[in-house]
């Protein structure tokens, strides 16, 4: 008989995290290259360590200087917060070497002889939604967000003194019937100037986690539960004190361990990737869909081989007692939705330089934006999948 009683936990970490800081720039290159050119063609991956960044990969499309990328490296890592001595926007060492896509790559992706371009790359990409919050996001990944991104607001305006750029958190919650009832630990793991002891930031950052949890699920949270810096001081921090690289930050970047992944890292890569758009179109099928109140839950699979423009297989799983509508379901999707890169591409508007806010704080979950952004977020197919 299946456990419907559990516990459940989710992380996230903050803009500042040594992975993040590669994911904002690699997201940086792809808005740089979209920009000049909505059909460009990245795949940028970036490292950072102690004062140093490496960018490196394939692009195809508009000529952009090295010093203009690194003049945006540059702008990225102010941005975040980074001015110490062991690693700053003012004297990182930036290196470049980007180069051209591969012509086997080209070849097998691009559109010709009147037939739709194919797929960048074989693969399977999924996307969820539940009904645990308005976001209609899982409960512990949405609010571990929500902690760090309040915190990084209030940094950056300064109304946070003494914490730096690298933290994270984790929630624990309860389950009953399959239901998020209540928070039973927290961890937050937060850089900080050697000014602060270990009290003071606890009394900084405390506040922060009854801003971002709703008050009923925090009533039975035991104060020796929420953890706080539990290793003891975190000063040297952020690029200095580990190694970043993009795309490692993949469970962080989706549901927090709540659904599958397909392996793929969605940021430095361009739209014309499934690892990103393919998830993207699945998170927005999976959300409307949960919308429309067919189910409590909904997981997409859409998978893709190299070079075939059509998704090769679409899996749709629904909560339990809702099976009956899955056929349902699978065909209006496949009746009304063009899933080929190029049809996710115009359904989402994802050539446009609408990336690098994405790279911190989840890629689903969020607010569409009179820019462009997080289009995939919108609940505008609810009617159709009414069923």
């Amino acid at each position: 008989m299946e456990n419907n009683n559990y516990l459940f936990t989710s992380e996230s970490v903050s803009e500042g995290h040594p992975d993040k800081v590669c994911d904002r720039i690699s997201d940086m290159v792809v808005d740089s290259y979209l920009s000049k050119d909505p059909v460009s063609r990245v795949a940028c991956e970036t490292l950072t360590t102690t004062n140093k960044v490496v960018l490196a990969g394939e692009t195809r499309g508009p000529k952009i200087n090295k010093e203009e990328l690194i003049s945006k490296v540059k702008d990225c890592i102010k941005d975040i917060g980074y001015d110490q001595d062991g690693f700053s926007w003012k004297t990182a060492n930036i290196e470049t070497f980007l180069h051209e896509q591969s012509a086997d790559i080209a070849m097998g992706v691009d559109s010709k002889d009147n037939k739709d371009e194919g797929a960048g790359d074989q693969g399977i990409m999924f996307g969820y939604a539940c009904n645990e919050t308005d976001e209609l996001m899982p409960a512990p990944i949405h609010y571990s967000h929500k902690i760090l991104r309040l915190m990084a607001e209030d940094r950056k305006k300064g109304t946070l003194k003494g914490i730096e750029p690298d933290s994270k958190s984790q929630v624990t919650m309860l389950y009953e019937n399959e239901k998020p009832v209540k928070v039973t630990s927290v961890v937050i793991s937060t850089q900080h100037s050697k000014d602060l002891n270990q009290e003071n930031v606890r009394e900084s950052v405390i506040p922060y986690i009854k801003k971002s949890i709703p008050e009923n699920l925090l009533t039975d949270l035991d104060p020796n539960e929420i953890y706080i810096n539990p290793t003891g001081q975190f000063i040297i921090g952020g690029p200095d004190g580990d190694t970043g690289l993009t795309g490692r930050k993949i469970i962080v970047d989706t549901y927090g361990g709540a659904a599958p992944h397909g392996g793929g890292a969605f940021s430095g890569k361009d739209p014309t990737k499934v690892d990103r758009s393919a998830a993207y179109a699945s998170r927005y099928l999976a959300k409307n869909i949960v919308a429309a109140g067919v189910s409590e839950k909904c997981l997409i699979q859409l998978a893709y081989a190299i070079g075939v423009s059509k998704p090769l297989s679409i899996f749709v799983k629904l909560a339990s007692g809702d099976e009956s509508k899955v056929n349902k379901v699978k065909k209006l999707i496949e009746d009304n939705f063009n899933l080929s890169p190029r049809g996710i591409r115009e359904m989402l508007n994802l050539n446009n330089p609408i990336y690098e806010i994405t790279s911190a704080y989840g890629h689903f979950g969020r607010k569409p934006t009179d820019k462009g952004e997080f289009t995939w977020e919108k609940t505008d197919k609810i009617d159709l999948f009414k069923v």
